[in-house]
């Protein structure tokens, strides 16, 4: 009975433990029922996030993993397109970098150049495509694929984010509306498809030579040396071949191996047009070659040596463009002192002679050959006619102290000078080497016209002085700063005589002086408006148009010191020093060399390090052994 109860007591203990578990089980799933629930939730989120991510991400690396190690393909090599390509655009934008501007829609590079001022967006696109095409060039000497994929993508995102969405805000043009920027994208598109199918296809394992080195004929050849002829590109591809191609050499080296390579090609054209236009032993050169070839060297010698004379001819006469002037002004001096007598002539004042007024003035020199021989380069619409007022333009306030001392320096002075200054300006902007063409004249007076002078200062002459030989009347304004007076228009070289008359007026209690000067007419001068105060003549030569300004600049012997002697020195070169390399010109045969030179490119590309340099070696031993050399340059005999 005592163990009956024992076990009565201890299930009665188990099913109050049993009770309170399965309680405290009901009571935890109330608290964290909701947090259970959301951790799966969230378990289940992260799960299909990597399912989905891995759907996505396996199909493209997959994609770009069979890009980069194909099971098979062709290998192909259309760097040579996607270069041209690139130089499209780069074309596309130095003459169109207007459209890439906001505010540059009306200008062009040349002017903004000339004002040395490099046009930001100009600059950044240049930048940016020549940057390009170095990576480019870069990444196909390494043949790194992986390379050109990330070079690819970032392009894509980038010129796409470019043209549609920062081009269009920065011009204030939408991009349908910007042919040029539609241009250039299009040019572009055209690369993408290019380096889309390199990197499909892969790099070629061998890059030997240039493009233009593949076939021997005259296109070849031409393109080849016109390609030798742009600035720096010979030499920046030399260069950065070098930097990323694995080879052995020296920089000097290989720009050596280049050079010898590019001599050989010009060479191996030259033999092959040989064979295939054979010229007869014994049989003299045709007429056709000899007058089509030389005649044409002939006149292009000719037109070298010429140039300037004919150039500076023609683009005055046939070309020219009438350069009025805008401002004429005359200043007349006594001795050293304050001007007494200042007039310009603007606009309305300044008259343009009828065509037969002209004529009548140049039948009245028919009976002087040198008069007639300075006006034959002129026309009447050179010739413009100034009528200056006779009142001076501005009241002469000299002080009483330096009026004294005038007086005194005529009364004792042999030697006193009165000086006629005058003043011509142009509109610099058609082509005048300067704004203003000036020149003076010096007239020394005689003791009576000093007495006058001294006279009419202190008051007491009212009738005007005459001054003898004063003024020319007929003055030549090139487009230098020369307006010297035309000798040949004056009788026994004598020029126009003045009259000066001091004026004074009181005006508020105040008395003020101006000087009035009055010019004789000469006997042959073109009919003039005004018959009082001073008339000007001015022959202006014709400057060449703006767009021709900056080779007549030079002048004829600027021409010939910077145009016809460098270009003979090139010539000159052609035509001397012929001798010395005669061993290295005169090949019959450069196949073997040919074939070294390739050699040499062959075993670098395939990581034959130690054989190119002992290519290199013979190929040096060669070029310094001249019996070696005529033993490998031999004609082949069958």
């Amino acid at each position: 009975s005592s163990s009956r109860s024992k076990r009565g007591s201890t299930s009665t203990h188990n099913s109050s433990r049993k009770g309170s578990s399965v309680l405290s089980v009901q009571q935890k799933s109330r608290k964290e029922l909701v947090l259970e629930k959301l951790r799966e939730q969230l378990i289940k989120a992260k799960a299909f996030t990597i399912k989905k991510t891995l759907e996505v991400y396996i199909p493209i690396r997959q994609f770009f993993y069979n890009l980069i190690h194909p099971e098979y393909s062709a290998v192909t090599d259309v760097y040579v397109l996607m270069f041209l390509a690139d130089t499209v655009d780069f074309i596309i934008i130095v003459f169109g970098f207007w459209a890439f501007g906001k505010h540059s829609a009306a200008a062009d590079i040349t002017s903004s150049l000339s004002e040395d001022q490099v046009p930001e967006a100009f600059l950044v696109m240049v930048l940016i495509q020549f940057g390009t095409m170095v990576v480019d060039r870069a990444l196909y000497l390494r043949k790194t694929v992986m390379g050109k994929v990330i070079f690819q993508v970032i392009l894509v995102f980038g010129i796409h984010f470019w043209m549609f969405f920062i081009l269009p805000g920065v011009t204030d043009r939408r991009f349908s509306q910007n042919t040029v920027a539609q241009l250039w994208y299009f040019v572009k598109c055209i690369y993408f498809g290019l380096s889309a199918y390199q990197i499909r296809c892969g790099y070629p394992t061998r890059v030997l030579g240039n493009f233009l080195t593949k076939s021997y004929n005259y296109v070849n050849l031409f393109l080849f040396q016109g390609f030798r002829l742009v600035p720096f590109l010979t030499e920046l591809r030399a260069v950065m071949d070098w930097v990323w191609t694995d080879t052995t050499l020296s920089l000097s080296s290989w720009i050596c191996v280049e050079d010898i390579y590019a001599h050989i090609f010009v060479l191996k054209c030259w033999r092959e047009s040989e064979k295939r236009y054979p010229q007869p032993r014994g049989q003299k050169k045709k007429k056709v070659v000899k007058y089509g070839m030389g005649g044409m060297i002939v006149m292009l010698l000719i037109c070298i040596v010429w140039f300037p004379l004919l150039f500076m001819s023609l683009i005055k006469s046939v070309a020219g463009v009438v350069n009025r002037p805008l401002d004429v002004s005359i200043t007349i001096t006594l001795g050293g002192f304050q001007p007494v007598f200042t007039m310009s002539a603007q606009q309305t004042h300044l008259k343009t002679p009828s065509s037969s007024d002209y004529n009548a003035f140049l039948k009245s020199y028919t009976n002087t050959p040198a008069a007639l021989q300075a006006l034959e380069a002129f026309a009447y619409e050179d010739v413009t006619i100034a009528n200056l007022e006779g009142d001076s333009s501005s009241l002469w306030t000299i002080s009483p102290p330096s009026r004294k001392k005038l007086i005194e320096d005529l009364r004792i002075s042999k030697e006193f000078q009165i000086t006629i200054a005058w003043n011509i300006r142009r509109n610099a902007t058609l082509g005048a080497k300067d704004e203003d063409a000036l020149d003076k004249h010096t007239v020394q007076l005689d003791n009576a016209t000093q007495s006058e002078l001294i006279n009419l200062l202190n008051g007491t002459l009212k009738k005007p002085v005459k001054i003898e030989n004063a003024i020319p009347c007929f003055i030549k304004a090139p487009s230098n700063s020369n307006a010297k007076p035309i000798e040949a228009l004056y009788e026994d070289g004598k020029y126009r005589s003045i009259t000066l008359t001091l004026e004074k007026k009181e005006i508020d209690a105040m008395e003020v002086e101006w000087w009035t000067v009055n010019m004789s007419r000469p006997e042959r001068g073109i009919p003039a408006e005004n018959m009082n105060g001073i008339v000007l003549y001015v022959f202006s030569n014709k400057v060449s148009p703006p767009s021709l300004g900056f080779l007549a600049g030079y002048g004829i012997m600027g021409l010939y010191a910077s145009v016809v002697l460098v270009i003979g020195k090139f010539v000159r070169e052609f035509f001397s020093g012929i001798s010395h390399s005669i061993m290295f010109e005169e090949l019959p045969n450069v196949d073997r060399i040919l074939k070294l030179c390739t050699d040499i490119f062959l075993v670098r590309e395939t990581g034959e390090l130690e054989l190119e340099e002992d290519l290199y070696a013979k190929l040096i031993f060669l070029y310094r052994s001249p019996e070696t050399m005529i033993k490998w340059t031999r004609e082949k005999t069958h």
